[in-house]
């Protein structure tokens, strides 16, 4: 694969321009740098008289250069050559700093278009160096002003260090010198959508001439990106399926646990349930998403296919993104199996934190295989963590994980082993072909009966200030009748906001700072209304051991308000627990308030949510939080998040690679664009599986495993 798009760059432009770009935007080819497609054009802008000149706006204007004057300047070194311009209605001053040379070319009387941005300066309008063209005798004035201010400037996303003039000139040079380029997309795909060659809409896009130039590159490589990006998906699914796995058939322990639940399973878990089952006992690896609802009982999905690879003397791996989740899921597993079965598959749990003692015991019984069931962080992934033979790997909260790492953990067993991936957080169609269309899809979005629901209110103290003391008067009148509490917080402590890949950006940096742990625990400990309450913080900076206790004495109903960040988030499972009070609620996310409120309601205890907030109304923030008090529906939700999120947050910055990069592709906005592409993809490998036909594909999609492999070593 040594195309042009794979030249290096300190080869085309140069060690010190290469250097810049590389440390800038981290390009190391032509094609990266090709790849970084203008953010918008602008035009030089309309003929603007010098009379109706607007101040910090760019403008372009005809003139005549009237008078120039060259001095130094008083305040420091150089010197500064200041040209004043007419047009018959005003006059305008240029203005540039240590370049008198420009006064050959800037002669009385000359004839020309300037453009730039106007600034003013003790009362005189002024252009500092403006860019512009004068016109040769022979010109014809007003038609050469109308063409070059109608001219296109491409605007590129740039850097303090490298400016969006030196990205133009840099693709100028690369373009110029650029041989002819293979297209990825096959001709006759091309043909049927009318799209131009690849190497037509690289000019197209970079240097277009008119509005419809862009605008025809823009649809081709758009579509390219998708093309490969699903053609990459679908290699890799077809991948998995060539290897050979080892089929688990449920047998007595399996059937034995059915037997013995004291509820009926709902019909979307009996549904999934047998899609599992069928792919378990197959000899191509399991390869699937589970997508369900909060509190669908995903986990309970889940645990029935370990107990299938438990009765062939397989052990399954659960990977949780974090230590509470991991050791919540532990002891929501011994206490569904009941003791005898507990005793009898022994599971474990494996994470950074264990003492050495702890660590060893658990490598043991792995290794051994003495545990059939193991629950851990990303400890499972370590070098020396060895299975005595891993039948399935499941991977709780994908969004929380690259694709590469449960490759790592498939990576453990002798044979491939099956895989299942959970997400709490329904995904829309266009995201799951985008992110996950490697994974065949269950969706699980039936609840259990039983459950008394949930309400959400929203407490918007921007309108209401006089709320807030209204907000712990309502808990506690919640736990005066026995119940239990969540109050969340988007920060530690006033230094420190907890890192979370889901949390959006601030609208803005003012106003007061976000609410933290440790204050809202000293008010919470101060207010009378609170008194005689027991009320604990758990956030991420506390050491293991400490946030397990925690959690243990919190299910155990000895604390009756737990003050916390988002470790809560998922997978918490106290039913006795009844309110969730979010404060600064607009600093989460769609999905993210809705896995909060997902804490309480688990039970026959109604549930209350109060999203508190001092986002003003009719801002996207404030928009975000009603629209999760607005229904309980996750999969509308969904949808109401991925319109309103940027789109790498969307995608989630954990996500492999490419995956996580899109250029041109909007997964909210390119959903029947993604799936015409899947399937003229899926034609394509369907006739050439090894694409020896396609070699132009094939080296994109080398590329695109370069440049994954790179990522992932980058956050090794």
């Amino acid at each position: 694969m040594t195309g042009p798009l794979d030249q290096k760059l300190s080869g085309a432009l140069g060690g010190r321009t290469a250097q810049a770009l590389e440390k800038a935007f981290g390009m190391r080819t032509v094609g990266d740098l090709l790849s970084h497609y203008p953010r918008r054009y602008a035009k030089r802008g309309e003929l603007t008289g010098l009379a109706e000149l607007p101040v910090d706006e760019n403008v372009t204007i005809v003139a005549q250069v009237l008078r120039s004057t060259d001095r130094p300047m008083r305040q420091r070194r150089g010197s500064l050559l200041e040209v004043v311009i007419g047009d018959g209605t005003g006059q305008l001053t240029l203005t540039f700093f240590n370049q008198a040379w420009r006064k050959n070319e800037l002669r009385v009387g000359a004839r020309g278009i300037f453009a730039g941005k106007v600034g003013e300066y003790r009362g005189t309008r002024q252009l500092a160096h403006p860019d512009y063209r004068l016109f040769d005798e022979e010109e014809q004035g007003a038609d050469v002003a109308v063409e070059w201010a109608n001219t296109l400037i491409p605007i590129y996303p740039a850097t303090s260090s490298v400016s969006s003039w030196q990205v133009q000139e840099s693709v100028k040079v690369v373009l110029d010198g650029l041989g002819e380029l293979d297209d990825p997309v096959p001709p006759e795909v091309r043909e049927e959508r009318k799209l131009v060659p690849y190497g037509r809409a690289l000019e197209l896009i970079h240097r277009p001439q008119r509005d419809a130039d862009y605008g025809m590159a823009r649809k081709a490589l758009k579509f390219q990106e998708a093309f490969v990006l699903q053609a990459a998906l679908l290699r890799q699914r077809e991948e998995v399926r060539s290897l050979e796995a080892t089929p688990r058939v449920a047998g007595s322990i399996a059937q034995g646990f059915d037997a013995a639940l004291p509820f009926e399973l709902t019909g979307d878990q009996r549904t999934v349930g047998e899609e599992i089952a069928r792919d378990l006992a197959g000899s191509q690896p399991m390869n699937r998403l589970v997508q369900g609802e909060v509190g669908s009982g995903k986990t309970l999905v889940a645990l029935r296919a370990m107990l299938a690879v438990a009765d062939t003397g397989g052990q399954s791996a659960l990977l949780a993104p974090t230590e509470v989740l991991a050791a919540q899921h532990l002891r929501s597993i011994v206490r569904t199996l009941g003791p005898d079965l507990a005793a009898r598959l022994h599971p474990v749990l494996l994470t950074g934190q264990l003492g050495a003692a702890e660590r060893r015991k658990a490598m043991l019984a792995i290794v051994s295989g003495q545990s059939r069931i193991v629950v851990g962080t990303h400890a499972l992934m370590g070098e020396n963590v060895s299975f005595f033979d891993l039948g399935l790997v499941v991977v709780d909260e994908q969004h929380r994980f690259g694709v590469e790492q449960r490759e790592a953990l498939r990576a453990k067993g002798a044979k491939p082993p099956h895989v299942l991936v959970l997400t709490a957080t329904p995904i829309p169609r266009t995201v799951a072909m985008t992110v996950f269309g490697d994974l065949d899809v269950s969706t699980i979005s039936e609840l259990p009966g039983g459950r008394a629901g949930i309400s959400s209110f929203v407490v918007p103290l921007a309108d209401k200030p006089g709320w807030a003391n209204r907000v712990w008067e309502r808990m506690s009148e919640e736990l005066a009748q026995g119940r239990q509490a969540f109050v969340v917080c988007p920060a530690i402590d006033a230094a420190e906001v907890e890192d979370d890949p889901d949390a959006p950006e601030p609208e803005s940096s003012a106003g007061p700072p976000p609410a933290s742990v440790t204050a809202t625990l000293a008010e919470a400990r101060a207010n009378p209304v609170l008194a005689g309450r027991r009320i604990e913080a758990l956030h991420g900076r506390m050491p293991g051991e400490e946030k397990d206790r925690i959690m243990r004495a919190f299910a155990a109903r000895e604390i009756d308000v737990l003050i916390a960040t988002t470790v809560i988030e998922v997978g918490v499972d106290v039913p006795n627990a009844s309110t969730m009070v979010v404060l600064d609620a607009d600093r989460f996310g769609v999905s993210q308030l809705h896995q909060l409120r997902g804490r309480v309601g688990r039970g026959s205890v109604p549930g209350l949510c109060l999203f508190v907030t001092r986002a003003p109304a009719e801002t996207l923030a404030r928009e975000r939080v009603e629209a999760v008090a607005s229904t309980l529906d996750g999969f509308e939700l969904a949808q109401i998040d991925l319109e309103l999120r940027q789109e790498g947050d969307v995608l989630g910055s954990t996500q492999s690679g490419g995956r996580s990069s899109l250029r041109l592709l909007r997964v909210a906005k390119d959903g029947d664009l993604i799936a015409e592409a899947r399937h003229a993809a899926a034609s394509v490998l369907a006739d050439d599986p090894t694409l020896a036909a396609h070699t132009a594909l094939r080296d994109a999609l080398a590329r695109r495993l370069d440049e994954e492999s790179e990522a992932f070593l980058a956050k090794s």
